[in-house]
């Protein structure tokens, strides 16, 4: 399979791990290994990257032109906070206190797909981002980003 589908709850324990679910385990490529990337998601949430997904992410960052601001400024925001992390004997991942930080973790988290990543919300945040979100905006949105031009697919 390619990409990930499926939303999860998980617990963090005292010192920031939780358990990766069986469910996203078994949607893992055997090329990813148990190494991955995480890092600060574009909203307040955490993207969890396999590694065999971050490393195109970071070869296509690493070729962008240095000499413009705006590539040093997206460089800078977007790889700040990126920290290699990997299972433990246990299939816990350990999230830094700074990251934990960054999205608002405490307890109870959920674990969602998106696409090549996983994100990472506090649950109570997460069940906010949808109640706060009509089925006419759901529906205005997937308009914009899905009908017309190359994107015009049904669904």
């Amino acid at each position: 399979m390619t990409g990930f589908l499926g939303e999860y709850e998980a617990t963090l324990d005292a010192k920031g791990r939780f358990l990766l679910p069986a469910g996203f385990k078994k949607q893992l490529a055997e090329s990813a290994g148990e190494q991955f990337v995480l890092n600060r998601g574009f909203e307040k949430c955490l993207s969890l990257y396999p590694m065999n997904e971050w490393q195109p992410i970071f070869e296509r960052i690493s070729k962008l032109n240095d000499f413009d601001p705006k590539v040093r400024e997206f460089r800078r925001y977007f790889l700040n906070g990126a920290t290699i992390c990997e299972l433990d004997s246990a299939g816990r991942l350990l999230i830094p206190k700074n990251l934990m930080t960054y999205a608002s973790l405490e307890k109870n988290i959920v674990l969602a797909a998106a696409t090549n990543k996983i994100e990472i919300w506090d649950q109570g945040k997460y069940q906010e981002f949808f109640e706060n979100f009509s089925p006419g905006a759901f529906s205005d949105l997937a308009q914009q980003v899905m009908g017309g031009g190359d994107n015009n697919i049904s669904i």
